[in-house]
């Protein structure tokens, strides 16, 4: 099936994690699909689909956005789909973190998420369709311990999806936000071990999830298929939620 042929999508914090496995999912569709980045070259994607393009994003830089928005519309005439997906954690709690931290944090999770929406809305206001899906985590719905940082910019993401989606319904601009429970990675292979075993033991379903398994749900809120979607939250959490 191609169920995103012919649209064009942006994804941030694609080389590796669910970002990347998100871009193999869209470009296996159909869709134009433009990686992104904080590396200046394309090696950090690893093995990729010829069909992903490559692009250099650090997503709290507005220069950043403006060029790779800039230059998607000017080669593919339109964007369709962004994902934001980049996103990075502080471990401490609410009083260890530092001021440093913190503000790192909010830089990428939160002011990244609001820069790529605020860069493509437009172009997807002028042609009266497009799809946002951004990132967020299960800790806005259930409070876990420790990562202040990492959180609080989680709920932000959550609400912020909400608000746009109310204030670009009318333009055929949807928005969603995307939650993944613990999904194995490089972040969380990172982890304490300790920390990995205690989530996955309170996971219903008994173990973490895959990249591929978001992936999965990237595709439909990006698809027409997810025509009548908007301001949702989307939980592939293996039933932690459901507690």
């Amino acid at each position: 099936m191609n169920r995103l042929d012919g649209k064009v999508a942006i994804i941030t914090g694609a080389s590796r994690g669910i970002g990347h496995a998100i871009a193999e999912a869209f470009a296996r569709e159909g869709a134009v699909t433009i990686a992104t980045g904080r590396s200046k070259t394309d090696e950090s994607l690893g093995p990729r689909s010829a069909a992903i393009a490559y692009r250099q994003l650090d997503v709290s830089c507005e220069d950043d956005w403006a060029s790779v928005v800039t230059e998607t519309v000017a080669q593919y005439g339109r964007i369709d789909v962004l994902v934001n997906n980049a996103g990075i954690i502080a471990y401490q709690g609410l009083h260890e973190l530092s001021v440093a931290d913190w503000e790192r944090v909010v830089a990428t999770n939160q002011t990244g998420t609001w820069l790529g929406m605020r860069e493509v809305i437009p172009h997807m206001v002028a042609q009266r369709s497009g799809s946002i899906i951004n990132i967020s985590s299960i800790p806005p719905t259930a409070a876990v311990s420790g990562a202040h940082a990492y959180h609080a910019t989680k709920g932000a993401v959550r609400n912020m999806s909400k608000s746009a989606a109310i204030s670009y319904a009318k333009d055929n601009v949807r928005v969603n936000s995307l939650h993944p429970g613990f999904i194995r990675t490089p972040l969380t292979d990172a982890q304490e071990p300790e920390i990995n075993e205690y989530v996955i033991g309170q996971t219903p379903m008994g173990r973490a999830g895959t990249p591929d398994e978001i992936a999965h749900g990237a595709v439909f809120l990006a698809s027409d298929e997810a025509s009548f979607v908007t301001g949702s939250e989307l939980v592939i959490d293996g039933g932690y939620l459901a507690q």
